[in-house]
């Protein structure tokens, strides 16, 4: 499933809630926008465990927030382009039908 900012609506809305529903995964969400990253790195830079992570990026990757790139051995995880490109033109707000998050105002 890949995410459709504009008139996100039902089923895909509700994805998306869901997986920026958790702090971990925001936590997640707003490093990948910055770089691709491993399960690894994210989980020494956030002080998680690789499962946790692991379990994380997968609920991210469903809802089609992020997406992944085989690099060799090694799995990388970012965040979707339209997405990047909707934060960038919209001051960092997902804004979805209802409700939005500000990227820049989430807790750390």
């Amino acid at each position: 499933m890949s995410v459709i900012i504009a008139s996100m609506t039902g089923t895909k809305c509700m994805a998306v809630l869901k997986a920026l529903s958790d702090l971990n995964r925001l936590r997640i969400t707003r490093l990948l926008l910055k770089e691709q990253l491993g399960v690894n790195e994210i989980a020494r830079q956030l002080g998680m465990t690789q499962y946790n992570v692991s379990k994380h990026l997968r609920i991210l990757r469903e809802s089609g927030l992020l997406e992944m790139e085989k690099k060799g051995q090694q799995r990388l995880y970012g965040v979707v382009s339209r997405l990047k490109d909707h934060l960038a033109s919209n001051g960092n707000v997902l804004q979805l039908d209802c409700c939005s998050f500000s990227f820049d105002k989430l807790p750390k």
